[in-house]
């Protein structure tokens, strides 16, 4: 294999949002990429051929909690890197490691450790805070007794890490949520809407605050319902119909049933949406495996985590090239535009503008997969991260 700082990529079918594109070579020169050309006869140490595979831009996760037994919230290195191969493994380049709900000093701590890891683990984005601002109601698998309202303290504290905060959650309908959207949304922070009972008018507020996303779309989030004899909408409903709000997916085939998805898709199109694994622990082990999520004791069963007594979901157990899988096989996704879902659409969600592409001067981060779209090999910075033939 090539030492990442020259390459030329040949015989590969590279993706990009508008199709399917034979006959390019991909040229990567210190981890950049060059130029996009017609194929020629060149041959060398430097050429990469793949052999008719795809070659898609790596996959951009937004939401992932951990893999392998490790979560984000256990702050050390090791977990953080066991967490990101294991996912390199499904085409990751770029994840946003994600908190779970808990006290602000585990919250705090845990940013403070990303922050001083991430520069030696390339494929961390950043950090998807999850909690503590969310909803009692909807509050999933994550602990009730750690939600709190976003207060400004709190909303201070948080803010002294906007360097690595990359996204929030927050339930828009709670006290001082208007005011916290729109000071994290002048920080340049993606404010995602989750783990929330509001109403109509509480999203739509939310929206005018900062609000452009919302997180796991149909998955503890509130939708219509009668007020006294008016049907009302909920999250849900609004983010359906607001053309500028992005909707999380977690396309496991178990989160959102084939006919949501559909659903989704002709509201939403291509560009509306981003892939999100949600992934937690339990990604990565056998069912019947036991692990943590902050405390909560979960178990992974039939290829997805559950709370022990399964009372709940408790993430996925997947990876993104599973989730791109799920939409092509299940609900006819044409390829190219499942790709955009985990690539350009969350790239350009939390503003990564060299990430999620296949363009000049885009990093080159990639994901090759075979013809039954599993993940062949995947490269940061032109250089080899995964290999399954190394497994």
């Amino acid at each position: 294999m090539p030492d990442g700082e020259n390459m030329i990529f040949t015989n590969a079918r590279l993706i990009s949002p508008d199709g399917i594109r034979d006959g390019l070579d991909l040229i990567v020169e210190a981890g950049k990429i060059t130029a996009v050309r017609e194929r020629t006869a060149t041959r060398g140490k430097d050429v990469v051929d793949l052999g008719g595979k795809y070659l898609a831009p790596g996959f951009v996760d937004l939401h992932v909690h951990g893999a392998l037994g490790r979560d984000t919230m256990e702050a050390s290195a090791e977990a953080l890197r066991a967490i990101c191969h294991f996912h390199a493994s499904g085409g990751a380049t770029s994840l946003l490691l994600t908190t779970a709900t808990a006290p602000i000093d585990n919250v705090v701590g845990t940013l403070n450790a990303i922050r001083t890891y991430r520069s030696s683990i390339e494929q961390i984005a950043g950090v998807h805070v999850e909690g503590p601002f969310i909803s009692k109601a909807k509050c999933g698998a994550q602990r009730a007794e750690f939600i709190e309202d976003p207060s400004p303290a709190t909303v201070g504290r948080l803010l002294k890490h906007a360097d690595v905060i990359k996204r929030v959650t927050i339930a828009p309908e709670l006290p001082g949520a208007p005011e916290a959207i729109g000071i994290f949304h002048e920080h340049g922070i993606s404010v995602s809407g989750g783990h929330s009972d509001a109403w109509d008018e509480d999203a739509r507020t939310a929206f005018k605050r900062g609000m452009r996303s919302v997180t796991h779309t149909f998955n503890c989030m509130s939708s219509a319902r009668s007020r006294g004899v008016y049907r009302v909408g909920g999250l849900l409903e609004f983010a359906l119909s607001e053309p500028q709000i992005s909707c999380e997916l977690i396309s496991d085939g178990h989160h959102v049933s084939a006919t949501l998805m559909k659903m989704l898709y002709h509201a939403k199109g291509q560009a509306g949406i981003c892939l999100v694994t949600d992934a937690t622990g339990g990604a990565g082990l056998p069912d019947g495996s036991r692990f943590s999520l902050f405390g909560n004791d979960c178990i992974v069963e039939r290829g997805v985590c559950l709370l022990a007594d399964r009372s709940a979901l408790a993430g996925s157990a997947s990876r993104m090239i599973d989730l791109v899988r799920t939409l092509v096989n299940e609900v006819e996704v044409p390829l190219h535009e499942a790709i955009a879902m985990a690539t350009r659409n969350p790239a350009r969600a939390i503003g990564l503008k060299t990430k999620g592409r296949l363009a000049v001067g885009g990093d080159a981060d990639f994901a090759i997969l075979s013809p039954e779209l599993e993940v062949s090999q995947t490269f940061v910075g032109g250089e080899e991260i995964f290999s399954s033939d190394r497994q």
